[in-house]
C-alpha cells in the first residue's frame, strides 16, 4: 500500500438549485469568503489558481489548481491539482429532492515533505483532518448559499 495515496469522497446536501451550487462551487476566488479552511486564493489565469489552505493540523498545503472540465450542463467541475499535493479534484451535483447532492472526489499523493515522513502513523490524522475541512466547508457553502 502506497500510505502517501488518498482517495476521498464526500458528499454535500444542500437546499440550493443545482445551478446556484454550481455558481458558487466555479468561482473558486470567493472559497476563502465561506469556507474557513481556505485561506487564501489567487487567480493564476482564466482556468488556475493557486490556494493555500490550513485544516486543524499546524501546517499549511500550499497547492496549484487547474481547471480540466466545466460542464454547468453535467453539474461537473474537475481539476488537476499539484503542489504538496498532485492529482485531480472534482465536484459532480445532481438534483436531489427540492435542492442538491453536490459529490466531491478526490484522488492525491501527498508531496509535501513533512507530510511523507509522517505517512504511516499520521495517516489516520491526516484522513480525519480532511473529512473536518469538507465538514465545514459544507456548512458554509450552505449558509453562503442561504444568504445570496
Amino acid at each position: 500500500m502506497d500510505w502517501t495515496h488518498y482517495r476521498f469522497r464526500s458528499l454535500w446536501h444542500l437546499s440550493a438549485p443545482p445551478a446556484t451550487v454550481y455558481g458558487a462551487l466555479e468561482r473558486v476566488e470567493d472559497y476563502p469568503r465561506w469556507w474557513r479552511q481556505v485561506r487564501e486564493v489567487r487567480r493564476t489565469g482564466e482556468s488556475g489558481a493557486a490556494l493555500r489552505i490550513r485544516s486543524l493540523l499546524p501546517y499549511d498545503l500550499v497547492l496549484t489548481v487547474r481547471e480540466t472540465r466545466r460542464d454547468p450542463a453535467a453539474g461537473v467541475l474537475e481539476a488537476v491539482v499539484s503542489g504538496d499535493i498532485e492529482g485531480w479534484a472534482r465536484w459532480t451535483l445532481t438534483a436531489h429532492d427540492a435542492g442538491t447532492l453536490a459529490r466531491y472526489d478526490q484522488v492525491v499523493d501527498v508531496d509535501k515533505p513533512l507530510l511523507r515522513r509522517f505517512a504511516v502513523p499520521g495517516r489516520p490524522v491526516f484522513r480525519l483532518n480532511h473529512r473536518l475541512m469538507m465538514r465545514s466547508g459544507r456548512r458554509g457553502l450552505a449558509a453562503h448559499l442561504e444568504a445570496v
